[in-house]
């Protein structure tokens, strides 16, 4: 098994006071099957490789064109079974959704179908490369083409960009675009309002635009405030940004009335689409009149987070603005056949903007949600939002009674449901209650946002957790909430049986130590 750490550090096991540890220290450090996993410069040495190779010729001719290595790069050797072993015993200490409930609000942590993973290592969709022939990828071309078509179907918008490669890059994409339809006529507006109840990333991509950002109140009950709204509406806003449902889990009932009053002034409504799992084929965001809205296609259509490579963040363009969407954009031809539509094309793509990106984004995020759409239908994708909900909802009724819900009484939650750290005893906070979850073996919900909620914890069951699983949350959840209004001050020094115990956060995010650096000798 692995050495003890050279520094000697191991886990304190011996039996404390409260109880919470059991068991005497081991020698090694290990706790059975929890492994002590020292770094990997403490297993190999610089001076050692784990791979035979040949002496160098001094006299065989130098290809690398004055790129020589003028040090030595100081990475460790090791055999491969070392490596191996190494890395998978760390794969085993990380938390993911195949592993058990991830609660993450506002991220939509769910099952990813292995039907989409195995569509997408498909040789044909795994293997192409941004610069291949066009005719030679017809088949990637057809994927990319109707799986626009199904989110325009889905949204009611009549124009989409695929190149986007994730919500904040696909954010910038639909504030591009009403730039341009501003610019277009001669009209240079410089507000852009955001709500408090909106995605952090709203305020930052049109700052990063060049607009100046104002801030638009929420009312008690979560929603945006419709007559601020229309109170700060005027010739200088250029845009609304509108996350709908909202990040405190609520549906904007005011959506429509508050986009007609923005056209009214010749503003357009960019709707943050991160939440559309709540509502997919049940509302057509086109029909509240949005003009533009970026989609997640790992929180609504089942895409991992990344998935090895850029992710993907489509976004779908009223009749307004669909002029105005960036390039390349796959065209059907007259034949049947697909083309994309780039610089030289841009006869067919009206006054586009240009580009956001070098090539549409990765293949894999694409097959997986048009997998995903195609084995679930417009009816199963239907059911997904209605589950979705339901399963929300009966977190929030479970736990109202205990936990300060403030906005239970606003109406049904959509996909997450949102409490406070209200009546907290013992100095005790959200954070002590998220690392007393880790313990009960659950990752944390995300907390501390939305920041119209104090010591917000907000959670998203998603649509494919069963009752059981949520049920068994919820038995935690409970049981935690209960220390923590009683003030448990064992709670301030958990998580205790987690690989690593609580960090000084402050000062891993401030002073980070990335390095490795050898223990000093010891005397």
């Amino acid at each position: 098994m692995n050495a003890p750490n050279k520094s000697g550090w191991k886990p304190d096991m011996q039996v404390s006071e409260d109880g919470l540890h059991n068991g005497p220290s081991t020698t090694t450090g290990n706790r059975a099957l929890m492994l002590e996993e020292p770094l990997i410069f403490e297993i190999g040495h610089a001076e050692t490789t784990g791979v035979d190779l040949p002496e160098i010729d001094p006299d065989a001719p130098n290809r690398l064109g004055g790129f020589e290595r003028s040090e030595p790069i100081g990475l460790v050797g090791l055999t491969e079974p070392e490596t191996v072993r190494h890395y998978t015993r760390l794969s085993r200490q990380n938390y993911g959704i195949d592993l058990g409930f991830f609660p993450l609000g506002s991220c939509t942590m769910k099952h990813n179908p292995r039907l989409n993973e195995k569509v997408a290592r498909l040789p044909g969709f795994a293997d192409i490369h941004p610069l291949a022939p066009q005719q030679s990828v017809q088949g990637a071309l057809q994927v990319i083409h109707e799986l626009g078509d199904w989110l325009m179907k889905l949204t009611g918008m009549p124009g989409v960009a695929m190149s986007p490669k994730a919500g904040a890059h696909g954010e910038l994409c639909g504030i591009l675009a009403i730039r341009a339809a501003h610019t277009a006529r001669g009209d240079a507006r410089q507000v852009v309002l955001v709500p408090e109840s909106a995605h952090g990333t709203n305020p930052a991509t049109a700052a990063f635009a060049g607009y100046k950002v104002e801030d638009i109140p929420a009312t008690p009950e979560g929603r945006v405030d419709l007559e601020a709204i229309k109170a700060r509406l005027a010739p200088d806003v250029a845009a609304v940004m509108i996350t709908n449902p909202n990040t405190c889990g609520l549906f904007e009932k005011d959506f429509r009335e508050i986009a007609d009053a923005v056209h009214a002034v010749g503003g357009y409504v960019y709707c943050d689409g991160a939440n559309f799992n709540a509502i997919v084929g049940r509302v057509r965001p086109g029909d509240l009149g949005v003009d533009a809205m970026h989609i997640n296609l790992h929180k609504t259509f089942s895409t991992p987070h990344g998935g090895g490579g850029p992710g993907s963040g489509p976004v779908v363009f009223s009749e307004a603005l669909k002029d105005f969407a960036p390039l390349p954009v796959v065209r059907k031809t007259a034949d049947d056949s697909y083309e994309l539509v780039e610089e030289e094309g841009r006869k067919h793509r009206g006054q586009s903007f240009g580009r956001m990106t070098a090539f549409h984004g990765q293949m894999g995020m694409f097959t997986r949600a048009l997998t995903y759409m195609l084995s679930h239908g417009a009816d199963g994708l239907k059911q997904v939002s209605e589950d979705a909900v339901l399963n929300a909802n009966y977190v929030l009724r479970s736990l109202e009674d205990i936990l300060h819900a403030p906005f239970a009484d606003s109406g049904p939650c959509m996909h997450e449901a949102l409490f406070g750290d209200k009546d907290f005893g013992g100095g005790l906070s959200t954070l002590d209650l998220a690392k007393a979850l880790i313990d009960e073996g659950y990752h944390p919900m995300t907390v501390y946002f939305p920041l119209v909620v104090h010591g917000a914890m907000l959670v998203e069951p998603t649509e494919t957790e069963s009752k059981a699983s949520i049920d068994q949350f919820i038995t935690a959840f409970r049981s935690v909430t209960e220390r923590a209004l009683a003030g448990d001050e064992t709670m301030k020094q958990a998580p205790y049986y987690a690989p690593r115990r609580r960090l000084d956060e402050t000062q891993a995010a401030r002073k980070p130590k990335l390095a490795w650096q050898d223990p000093e000798p010891s005397a």
